[in-house]
């Protein structure tokens, strides 16, 4: 296994730990003698140095940290790894039942020091959905795990979803939509639509959150300095005021809001950071007791008296620019948009009976255009959580990709996963998924905007993501 000092020495600064030229060739002897990898022992080494409170990375640090973490496990490693070597490839049913029985030994072992626990006396409760049998099974036997059925087993339909008596029935709606035809030409007219922005797709490789401190302090302050600008001249607000300078009078200060502690904000621990221009960076307190409602957010500007410093009503925000396409002189007639969000299953079986029902009512309208919002394949389902799929995510998704693209050739359709969904990374802006690029359907990037002729779609009905994703960075 090939190891890089170089990326070890990475790996280190994306915590601020240093480490010279000697460490790190120490470091790479360790990773090779007990088979870790760059990212693994920089992890494990960051881990050792919080326990002690201590992350100047010196030799003595390195012995300690092989002799109380790293020696520890040189046994399993190396039981692991002359298991690996004496078998390779496929092991058959008497290898795995074998590895079976030594695991019973193992957790008979670990039971009989610790206090037997009793089996639970609650009444097992029938419903008809899933009937009390006379034979249960108290443990899974390793038998039962390999046996065919295990291997080949079937998604029943939803029997929930089948005996609904509401079918077809408008749960609520919004203007007066009388007199008008919801059917359209089902794509055949001239539509054309393209993704508003330049593509933001990561190339390389990328950790998600784990960018560096004073990295995230220089865009945070940016953003501070571009949003006030902007507020300064819609406002039109003469100058912003330090927060270390005494006032008697109302004043203006630009900055973020904080907290005093690393617990959750209340009304009793807000702090108001000022910004790196006028306050150098100074903290004060915030009495929020006048204040009869409030959010606070990035973004807010609030006028304020020292010294206790207590808001007054606030301002209200300035709205970004919205989307102004170019105007053309000829008529647009009437195009028909569809808007579908998942989940596309039912929350007792994993087939996509709904998403049928979709395509039958895409088929039957004709829509011009079709947004299908995600989840696609929920990462909350319950077959999903615990473990019941008999094939990967990827190939539950092919399915259900096969569907709606056979289903919707009509119509043009676009399709945005959401971050709950079981193969889309949590990050935002996310990108592409490599089946998606493979297969050229069209999967943009989430969030994104769509352009339809002259008006524009913003399909960013995810916007409570981003603003969670915003607000976990800024904590």
């Amino acid at each position: 296994m090939s190891v890089s000092a170089q990326r070890l020495v990475e790996e280190l600064q994306i915590f601020d730990v240093d480490c010279d030229e000697a460490l790190a060739e120490k470091l790479v002897e360790l990773c090779i003698l007990y088979g870790q990898n760059e990212e693994k022992m920089a992890t494990e080494l960051i881990a050792f140095c919080t326990s002690i409170r201590n992350v100047r990375l010196t030799s003595e640090i390195l012995s300690s940290f092989e002799h109380e973490c790293l020696s520890k496990r040189l046994p399993k490693a190396s039981h692991r790894a002359s298991g690996d070597g004496g078998h390779a490839g496929a092991r058959d049913i008497v290898s795995i039942q074998e590895l079976i029985e030594v695991e019973e030994e193992e957790e008979t072992l670990l039971n009989s020091y610790t206090t037997p626990s009793k089996g639970s006396q609650k009444r097992a409760i029938a419903t008809p959905e899933t009937p009390l049998t006379k034979r249960t099974v108290s443990t899974r036997s390793p038998h039962q795990l390999l046996s065919p059925s295990s291997f080949s087993p079937s998604a029943a339909p939803s029997q929930k979803y089948n005996a609904r008596s509401n079918r077809g029935e408008v749960v609520t709606s919004f203007g007066s939509a009388q007199g008008g035809s919801w059917s359209g030409r089902g794509g055949a007219g001239n539509i054309s639509l393209k993704v508003l922005g330049c593509p933001e797709a990561l190339t390389g490789s990328y950790k998600s959150m784990f960018q560096k401190l004073p990295d995230i302090r220089e865009v945070l302050t940016c953003k501070i300095e571009e949003l006030g600008s902007e507020l300064k001249e819609h406002y039109q607000i003469e100058a912003f005021t330090s927060v270390l300078v005494p006032a008697q009078e109302p004043v203006t200060l630009l900055g973020q809001i904080g907290c005093d502690t690393n617990g959750k904000l209340n009304s009793k621990s807000v702090i108001l950071e000022g910004d790196r221009e006028h306050s150098s960076g100074a903290q004060i307190p915030v009495d929020l007791s006048e204040l009869k409602e409030y959010s606070l957010f990035p973004g807010q500007m609030v006028p304020g008296v020292r010294p206790q410093f207590s808001f007054s009503p606030v301002f209200k925000g300035v709205p970004l620019p919205f989307y102004q396409p170019p105007k053309e002189d000829e008529d647009f007639e009437q195009n028909v948009v569809l808007v579908a969000c998942g989940p596309y299953t039912t929350s007792d079986s994993i087939t996509y009976d709904p998403l049928l029902d979709l395509i039958a009512i895409i088929n039957r309208d004709r829509p011009d255009v079709c947004i299908l919002l995600g989840p696609f394949l929920d990462a909350k389902h319950e077959q999903v959580e615990n473990c019941l799929l008999t094939s990967p995510f990827e190939d539950v998704f092919k399915q259900c990709l096969r569907t709606i693209i056979e289903g919707t050739r009509r119509s043009e359709f676009r399709m945005l996963d959401r971050t709950l969904s079981c193969l889309v990374s949590p990050g935002l802006p996310s990108r592409k998924l490599k089946l998606m690029e493979s297969n050229g359907s069209p999967y943009p990037l989430h969030p994104f905007e769509l352009q339809r002729s002259d008006p524009t779609l913003d399909p960013q009905v995810h916007r409570r993501q981003v603003k969670r994703h915003l607000c976990q960075t800024q904590r």
